[in-house]
């Protein structure tokens, strides 16, 4: 609860007026404030918990001791009824008098049961007889408060309070709770509201106020709310989409689960090479891929391997059914299937290897992947659209380093330097697919390459030195990541 401040009656919420205005004359309970206020109980509640917080009310709880009926008073009640002297009293019907013929005819009773109920009645001074018929007394809306009337009153009502009931009357009841399950006797919490000393000092000025009129207090304490929101690694993936597409390029998509021909074998890379065993791969075991490609693009595979390998390709091996480890299967089948003269598409996509965690390494992460097919383009022509993307990224420095690929001819490594870390840092990898790659596939022209994973981006931009921790799930730090930097 906050210390007492002064509170403007204009930014109070209509709420919390209609709830002041219904304790101007004092203490009232929930249920009495939801029918004052007109309200509903939410709304009460919600009204109330926050004039508390102002120190504008008190909350006074107090136990109450309730009664009801209990299970062996049901069965009392239900035995009474067919009493005859009961019998009798019912056969009045709200008449005062009735002769005796009447009375036995209204009542059904014997003439057995009809003398005893007569006599049991005069004696309780219900009823008097009077020439050849009976009369009510004066007593019978009077007579004492008695354990059978208690129980019809308590059937009646459901539920009485006992704190509220006379001496006479809670006698009864006291002796009936003491013969076991006849009435149960049960205390409840109740809960009454009133204006505190400052509720009562603004009473006037709230009740003055049009019901319309409320101004906003823009000081106002504001709790935090953690909406529902991407995962910053999402966000990472979706601009990186958004990107390519406006720089003209078409996004593709392919399944995860590969064979092996994809690959590798289409890739140029030779069936004995180390990335294709269990430790850098995993395999799907016991399912093998029927047909894995076109005869005729299988033909100059294997012939390509022959020539530049030196070795008899198999084609068990191409069969083998991979997790992708990388999305380059993607577009080489791209090329397979369209053989564009031109091109621009990226893909974007889990990839997976069987590699030992650390804080730099995944088994599974984001790769992105994009070509550039055309006549006339160069090394260079790929420079600039890497120095272009990163820089939309905010990396605006960026080098590139010659390196080696298996299916690129030239190769290069991309580097950005990061401000922060104050060092260049190893991004994408890139250069023009190899004659060996696109000629079998049936692609003429030079095709512009290059793929990275995302997670490292991630780690530059929202300034991580282990990538495990894109996939920790900490909500401290996962709602601290702003959506706009």
């Amino acid at each position: 609860m906050i210390e007492w401040m002064t509170v403007d009656p204009k930014t109070l919420h209509e709420i919390e007026r209609k709830i002041i205005k219904a304790l101007a004359d004092g203490k009232v309970t929930l249920d009495d404030l939801v029918e004052k206020t007109r309200l509903n109980v939410d709304q009460v509640r919600r009204g109330v918990e926050w004039l508390r917080h102002k120190n504008l009310i008190r909350k006074d709880e107090r136990s109450i001791t309730f009664l009801s009926l209990g299970r062996e008073g049901e069965k009392i009640l239900e035995n009474s009824a067919e009493t005859p002297q009961n019998k009798l009293m019912d056969a009045f019907k709200g008449k005062t008098f009735m002769t005796f013929s009447e009375a036995k005819a209204n009542s059904k009773l014997s003439e057995t049961e009809f003398t005893t109920a007569f006599s049991i009645n005069s004696r309780r001074g219900l009823i008097t007889r009077e020439g050849d018929g009976i009369r009510l007394t004066s007593a019978t809306n009077m007579m004492e408060y008695d354990e059978e009337k208690a129980l019809k009153e308590l059937k009646e009502k459901q539920q009485i309070v006992y704190d509220s009931l006379p001496e006479h009357k809670r006698k009864v009841f006291d002796s009936l709770s003491a013969k076991g399950e006849i009435i149960k006797k049960y205390p409840k919490t109740t809960t009454e509201i009133a204006l505190s000393t400052n509720g009562v000092s603004i009473l006037d000025d709230v009740t003055k106020l049009p019901e319309t009129e409320r101004v906003l207090d823009v000081t106002a304490h504001a709790p935090i709310i953690y909406a529902g929101r991407k995962h910053p690694l999402q966000d990472i993936v979706d601009e990186v989409r958004e990107i390519f597409v406006g720089l003209g390029f078409e996004e593709i998509d392919g399944p995860m689960v590969q064979n092996g021909f994809w690959n590798f074998d289409a890739l140029f890379t030779p069936q004995d090479h180390p990335a294709r065993e269990m430790q850098d791969t995993f395999y799907i075991a016991g399912l093998q891929a029927e047909n894995v490609a076109d005869k005729k693009i299988i033909n100059n595979v294997a012939s390509i391997h022959k020539k530049d390998w030196s070795y008899s390709w198999r084609i068990e091996d191409a069969r083998k059914l991979v997790l992708r480890t990388h999305t380059t299967p993607v577009t080489i089948r791209y090329l397979a299937d369209k053989k564009p003269e031109e091109a621009s598409v990226f893909s974007v996509g889990r990839v997976f290897r069987n590699e030992k965690l650390t804080y730099k390494h995944l088994a599974e992460f984001y790769q992105v992947e994009g070509i550039v097919v055309g006549k006339k383009v160069t090394l260079r022509d790929l420079m600039g659209l890497q120095t272009e993307f990163y820089s939309k990224m905010g990396l605006k420095k960026v080098k590139f380093w010659p390196s080696f690929f298996p299916y690129t001819e030239p190769s290069l490594q991309s580097m950005v330097y990061h401000e922060k870390l104050g060092k260049w840092v190893e991004l994408f990898g890139m250069g023009i697919f190899r004659p060996e790659v696109t000629l079998p596939v049936g692609v003429k022209n030079p095709v512009l390459a290059w793929g990275g994973g995302l997670e490292r981006i991630a780690m530059l931009r929202y300034g991580l030195d282990d990538v495990r921790e894109l996939y920790s799930n900490k909500l401290g730090w996962l709602r601290s990541v702003p959506k706009c930097q």
